[in-house]
């Protein structure tokens, strides 16, 4: 910071006003060390949502602090000024912080949980600190926010820690403006804070060392401990262990997804670990780093030291850092990788009450690491991959969400967007602001309908606005679209590739129309059949479909993405060619035969299926996506092909015949790896095929690839490839994940855009 200059010009008063991600991060703070150093009286005041800065100075001083207050606000402040207006003076003689405002009008922030930070992690591992070893050190600049945060203005008695009065030294450093900690609302040291407390076969060890010191003997012999942390538990064990690792499959269950793994840190190289085991690249390096934390998806080496039942089949591996204080000493002990899956019965939010993860998953865990600091509400860990060099979100969640985005109109009522059956996230939306929540999970159970109604309230609660219309997915068949149509609200139905579509217009703008090939596992479509293998013409609002593939019957229906054999059967039969189910056959493809329970669909998610079916690599899946996964890390080879023939239909949508990959994907003379970089290589020439086509029809337009499909990473990077050889502008999202986890975001751009 440049020492001011203090030659005499006019003084005036003038009120700031600032909104954007300005609590909860410091910002305070930095105002006043930032005025006492260009000797501006004055004050600074948090109120619902935004700071508020009154300041008297000479003009230039307050326009060079102005602009300093803009471009060197802390690395987690995210500040816009919104106003900027000249005031009567108040006379004052100093710069002070003025009590929060609880009664202003809301213009609520909510920031995001935070990784420890390096000036918290100094102290942490410094023996002379106060705080040495304190699993629950936090600052300004890092530690839980979201999920701490009861309502706003985020001051102390509104958070979880309102339970944990300050003791004399931590109370200092809480008043005092020049301290790291001055206004850190969750601030706390092993006199007043949160303690641990480990707990294994009913027999309780409390105490922060001694519990720590009990679950690292645990992990040491190969048990698994639920371990609580930001925003909720991880199931943890030995990543090395292959026995302990195979346990915890066989327990959850969770015979093959895969699970990720949280590094430890290793002298001044923090991924000098995961350089042993993966092919880091120094983008996944950066992601890896960044304040969020992620899980992100790397090449592993074709041999480790981790257990090869982490992620069997495939060539990834999710890793992450340790990112609470709490997982920093647990890792630094340890000192090898431990697996850090969130701790829920697959496919539901992750757990946070202390009694309830006991409870739930006594089956799988031999031993509890829990602290006495409630989670106020559940985030799971962000995930990322990347594609065409770009990091993708698969999952938003801690550190990313609430995510923020701004609408390109202004809506007319506060909506709220409930989001489709999996992957769930929920969206509010209001004058141009949108904020979608982190991930929820699949709406199949009890506990994730809970966890669904919690947000929902919780959203509208912390922001201060209550919804007045209800935006759903059309299938009627869906728990989101069966809770909006008994809520009192009106409800509108929006199409589920219309949603994925709108995505791109919400990142991208529709300054020129779309072309975007929504590719997943299935949707309800516009003629009630199940769509999944569109391409959409036009812009937010008004889709037209202009492309997609034959539709074929689904024995079983829904079954189907959890039994890829039958959509391996009804591409068979449809072609007439022989395939024998793997039970119930004459059962079922009588069924097939009479259309009972055999809804037709033309999803792309689906054919993937099928390919790892009549391959021979999964007939039965573990775990929703798995054929496709395993069948992608097969698709060792870049190879060529020939697009699969189109044709025209009566209804002017441009269908692609699927029928010519039957023979090829059963023929045992080929390897698995060949058929599968083929089959990859054919779906891409497709997709260009059909874009060159409609782009005769419809002139220019830019191209957006949005569906599950489009998480596969080289199906993706060759369709771009192939995209931009040809000349087309292409996009996927960067913000937004591309599956079903970004439908609420799309469903309320569709809202939005649908009277334009």
């Amino acid at each position: 910071m440049q020492t001011p200059d203090r030659s005499p010009s006019p003084s005036e008063a003038r009120c700031l006003t600032l909104t954007g991600q300005v609590q909860g991060v410091g910002f305070r703070p930095f105002v006043y060390r930032l005025a006492h150093h260009y000797g501006i009286n004055g004050w600074v005041q948090n109120r619902r949502g935004e700071v508020r800065i009154y300041v008297e100075a000479p003009t230039d001083l307050i326009d060079k602090f102005l602009y300093s207050l803009l471009h060197q606000a802390p690395p987690l402040a995210k500040p816009v000024l919104t106003q900027d207006r000249p005031v009567q003076s108040e006379g004052t003689t100093a710069f002070y912080i003025k009590a929060s405002d609880a009664d202003s009008l809301a213009a609520v922030h909510v920031p995001p949980d935070y990784y420890t930070c390096p000036d918290c992690l100094q102290e942490l591992h410094d023996r002379e600190d106060r705080r040495y070893r304190y699993p629950f050190i936090n600052c300004t600049q890092c530690g839980p926010r979201y999920t701490l945060i009861k309502q706003l203005p985020y001051d102390r008695p509104n958070t979880s820690m309102q339970d944990f009065p300050l003791c004399p030294a931590c109370q200092k450093e809480y008043q005092d403006p020049l301290d790291r900690r001055f206004h850190a609302e969750p601030i706390a040291c092993p006199e007043c804070g949160p303690q641990l407390e480990f707990v294994e076969h009913a027999q309780s060890i409390k105490g922060n060392e001694n519990a720590l010191t009990a679950a690292l003997t645990a992990l040491r012999a190969g048990k698994i401990v639920a371990v609580k942390g930001i925003g909720g538990y991880h199931l943890m064990c030995d990543a090395g262990n292959e026995t302990s690792v195979q346990r915890l499959r066989d327990l959850k269950p969770r015979p093959a997804k895969p699970l990720a793994v949280m590094f430890p840190p290793q002298g001044k190289d923090e991924l000098a670990v995961i350089r042993k085991v993966t092919t880091l690249q120094q983008n996944e390096a950066q992601l890896l780093t960044d304040p969020a934390r992620p899980i992100v998806l790397v090449d592993k080496k074709p041999t480790t030291q981790l257990a090869r039942a982490l992620a069997p089949q495939l060539n990834q591996l999710g890793v992450f850092l340790p990112y609470s204080p709490l997982h920093h000493v647990l890792l630094a002990d340890f000192g090898n990788p431990l697996v850090a899956t969130s701790a829920n019965i697959s496919g539901e939010p992750v757990l946070t009450n202390n009694s309830e993860v006991e409870q739930r998953l006594s089956r799988v865990a031999d031993a509890y690491l829990h602290h006495n600091r409630p989670i106020v509400r559940p985030a799971d860990d962000s995930v990322f991959r990347f594609i065409g060099e770009s990091p993708r979100p698969l999952r938003l969640g801690r550190g990313h969400a609430p995510l923020e985005l701004a609408l390109p109109h202004k809506l007319d009522k506060v909506v709220l967007a409930v989001g489709g059956q999996m992957k769930n996230t929920i969206a509010l939306g209001w004058d141009e602001r949108l904020i979608i929540s982190p991930h929820i999970g699949d709406l199949d159970a009890a506990r994730s309908l809970q966890v669904f109604e919690q947000v929902l309230a919780d959203l509208q609660r912390l922001y201060e606005v209550e919804a007045q219309v209800i935006i759903t997915d059309a299938h009627p068949g869906y728990a989101s679209h069966r809770w909006a149509q008994q809520s009192d609200l009106p409800c509108v139905p929006v199409f589920h590739h219309h949603a994925h579509a709108a995505t791109l217009s919400l990142e991208y703008g529709d300054d020129i129309p779309w072309l975007v090939f929504t590719w997943d596992g299935v949707g309800y479509g516009q003629d009630e059949t199940l769509w999944g293998g569109e391409a959409l013409y036009g812009k937010a609002g008004n889709w037209q479909r202009v492309a997609s593939f034959i539709p074929f019957a689904l024995p079983g229906g829904d079954k189907a993405g959890r039994e890829p054999w039958r959509s391996a059967a009804a591409l068979c039969w449809q072609a007439n060619l022989k395939y024998r189910a793997p039970r119930e056959h004459d059962l079922i493809y009588t069924a097939w035969q009479k259309r009972l329970n055999c809804p037709s669909t033309t999803a792309v998610g689906r054919l993937f299926d099928a390919a790892a079916a009549l391959t021979g690599l999964v007939s039965d899946a573990n775990f929703e996506g798995q054929g496709p996964m395993w069948f992608e890390a097969k698709a060792t080879k870049t190879t060529s092909a020939s697009p699969l023939p189109l044709q025209l239909t009566e209804d002017n949508v441009l269908r692609a015949d699927w029928t010519p990959t039957l023979r090829w994907l059963q023929d045992k003379q080929l390897s698995i790896e060949d058929r599968a970089s083929r089959f990859h290589a054919t779906m891409a020439a497709t997709l260009i095929a059909k874009a060159q086509h409609l782009r005769e029809q419809h002139g220019e337009f830019r191209i957006g690839l949005s569906g599950g499909v489009f998480q596969n990473k080289l199906l993706t990077e060759q369709v771009m490839t192939l995209l931009q050889q040809a000349g087309f502008e292409v996009y996927l999202p960067e913000k937004l994940p591309c599956n079903d986890g970004g439908l609420c975001a799309g469903q309320v751009m569709e809202y939005l855009r649908q009277d334009l």
